[in-house]
């Protein structure tokens, strides 16, 4: 299990938390996160649809869900989309030699990877993946949201439990055991564990967005007022002036 971050922790401190996490993911998966060839494929992508076209075409078989309709995207496209937001958040200046997200978009593509000659494992990995969507996709509508230094180390503990997911159902599914692994996936203490912690992650981040977003619309109210006072002001000044005119012209 990876360390998880604590909510004090500093921006500086992210590089060797978030190496810990990789750390922690090779040891459990056999796979290096930082060099796998995924990874070199998403390095170029500049946006969540084209890292979500690199995934599809290295693992077609998960590429179309059973009624035929893109199943794939519906169920990673949220998680992209917002720890994409959240990479761009942490900068290219963390230290690191590529981008955060990069990292765990690869991990998906391992699990999947890994999976992809057990058709048996595709619906768990759905509901795993259901799942994650579904506290991502609470976060979507704030990724527009400049974050605060707290926003920031809640950020950086999503991604290490994502990445910590990522390695323990990837070292299931890696076992061989797969029908084993079906049935006690989304039973699994360490999952559940780590799904409990992402909800409660998402939860908190959702909740300082949402003040943030109450703080913002409240200063520009104010502003606002402050325009329409100001406004007023000079309609004041203006009147009085009309005034004085009018006055001299009656002289």
């Amino acid at each position: 299990m990876s360390a998880v971050v604590s909510t004090s922790t500093s921006h500086s401190n992210f590089v060797p938390i978030f190496n810990a996490a990789l750390e922690t993911y090779k040891r459990k998966t056999k796979k290096d996160l930082a060099t796998h060839p995924l990874l070199l494929s998403l390095q170029s992508c500049d946006s969540p649809e084209a890292i979500l076209t690199v995934l599809r075409e290295q693992i077609p078989p998960f590429g179309q869900s059973q009624n035929g309709d893109d199943g794939f995207t519906k169920w990673v496209a949220p998680t992209v989309n917002v720890l994409y937001a959240f990479s761009a958040t942490l900068g290219g200046g963390v230290g690191l030699v590529f981008p955060p997200a990069n990292a765990i978009f690869a991990g998906i593509g391992v699990l999947l990877l890994a999976a992809k000659d057990a058709s048996a494992s595709r619906e768990k990995l759905v509901e795993l993946f259901n799942r994650i969507e579904r506290y991502f996709r609470r976060l979507e509508i704030y990724t527009g949201i400049t974050p605060t230094t707290a926003m920031t180390d809640i950020i950086i503990e999503i991604m290490v439990e994502v990445i910590t997911i990522l390695a323990i159902a990837t070292k299931e599914v890696k076992r061989g055991r797969l029908k084993k692994y079906i049935k006690k996936l989304m039973g699994n203490k360490d999952v559940e564990d780590s799904l409990d912690r992402l909800d409660k992650l998402t939860l908190e981040e959702m909740r300082m967005a949402s003040a943030e977003l109450l703080k913002i619309t409240y200063s520009v109210e104010e502003n606002v007022q402050d325009v329409r006072g100001n406004v007023q002001d000079v309609g004041n000044k203006v009147q009085g002036v009309d005034d004085r005119v009018q006055g001299i012209s009656r002289v």
